[in-house]
């Protein structure tokens, strides 16, 4: 066991400690909120499926039926749950550089009751298969991303029929909202909650939407989203697809720069920065921002980007690259806190298995990062030291 890894679990009675405090005031029954420190602990543990039953059983629990009311009829709302969560990301890992993703993700179901299951395409499996898929927002800073908040998508037929409603405890008030509306609210809450952040991020599905890429710009945030060929963007007073751009880039002005780090190290592309019509707010551009396969010169993507006129192409193409870390989240959420072994139908019931697995997630990236830089100050103190003993006895070099 690391030096990290050590700090981390000396860490762990004081973290759920905090969480508790923090969440207590959910509950009005005592039972219920052991129970849910309980199920957080137990999404943490080291259990094979982090089912109800062996939920359960690591509780020490002879059967699910307590944990099944935790995520059915027991009294308290993940929705409240889910701001204390937004607020103890801010408390811990707060920048005021820091990028909302937002992306979704599959969860594969059989069966037609689970709510908002239907055919359609999931990027988990990577074609259309029976799912549900949520829709979620992800803090992602230099060292950290962490999933914050989380919206289930309802496709137009679950919205439309008021039995299947009914049955999956769908509240009457909840109407169809594509998944950038979804993102949207979903930053619009994470304002609401005082959590700071720069800039906004996500994949053609949202950046496609010129409704989200406006109310992002009169919100005084930046943002680099990906769009898709057939979305247009305005250039003097013309509209141009950008599918049309992209068959027709100059030879020149290209520049080789990385993404980000990748498993096999550095993502390199060519960038090409093409700049567009201006936004309202005064000091801001937007451009085209066009990724080249350095490989493969036909492999083309486009982004729309849009921050203060001073920004550096290599800040815009950091941000372009950032955008993969909601999937490692993602990843790690359904491998570390059972993201995604939930075997609940009902729509509360999705929402608050995943806002306790969101918890222990966030909780874990805590501990993990305040492991991190207790450790990387140690061996700062300790290369201090040494260098202090080095020049009390001559030993330095001039």
């Amino acid at each position: 066991m690391g030096e990290a890894e050590r700090r981390t679990m000396k860490q762990w009675p004081q973290a759920f400690e905090e969480i508790e405090n923090r969440i207590h005031h959910l509950f009005a029954q005592y039972q219920s909120r052991e129970r849910a420190i309980q199920y957080i602990k137990g999404l943490l543990s080291p259990v094979e499926r982090k089912n109800s039953w062996q939920l359960a059983e690591a509780a020490g629990e002879k059967d699910p039926y307590k944990i099944q009311y935790l995520l059915g009829r027991a009294d308290w709302d993940p929705d409240i749950m889910r701001d204390d969560l937004i607020r103890y990301v801010g408390d811990h890992v707060q920048d005021s550089e820091a990028v909302i993703v937002v992306d979704e993700t599959g969860f594969l179901k059989k069966g037609t009751h689970s709510a908002g299951v239907a055919r359609q395409y999931s990027g988990t499996a990577g074609r259309i298969e029976n799912s549900q898929i949520g829709v979620f927002a992800a803090y992602v800073t230099g060292g950290d991303h962490i999933l914050i908040d989380r919206e289930l998508y309802l496709p137009k037929e679950w919205v439309e029929d008021g039995k299947r409603r009914s049955s999956a405890g769908i509240p009457p008030e909840r109407k169809f909202l594509s998944k950038p509306k979804l993102a949207k609210v979903m930053i619009e809450r994470i304002i609401s909650c005082g959590l700071a952040f720069k800039w906004a991020a996500g994949d053609s599905v949202y950046g496609d939407d010129r409704g989200l890429r406006i109310w992002l710009e009169e919100k005084g945030k930046a943002y680099v989203f990906a769009v898709s060929g057939k979305e247009y963007v305005d250039a003097g007073f013309h509209q141009y697809r950008v599918s049309d751009i992209l068959a027709s880039l100059p030879k020149k002005g290209w520049v080789r720069m990385s993404a980000g780090d990748g498993s096999k190290g550095p993502r390199l592309y060519d960038w090409l920065l093409l700049e567009i019509n201006s936004p309202l707010r005064k000091g801001w551009k937007r451009w085209l921002l066009v990724r080249r396969n350095v490989n493969d010169p036909q492999d083309l993507r486009a982004h729309v980007a849009c921050a203060p006129a001073k920004t550096e192409l290599s800040e815009l193409v950091r941000i372009a690259g950032i955008r993969w870390a909601i999937e490692v989240s993602f990843e790690d959420a359904k491998q570390e806190t059972g993201l995604d072994e939930y075997e609940v139908r009902s729509f509360t019931g999705w929402y608050r298995h995943i806002t306790l697995s969101m918890f222990a997630y966030a909780l874990l990236s805590v501990l993990k990062g305040s492991a991190r830089e207790a450790v990387k100050k140690n061996r700062q103190i300790r290369k201090g030291s040494l260098a202090r003993f080095k020049a009390q006895r001559g030993l330095l070099s001039p």
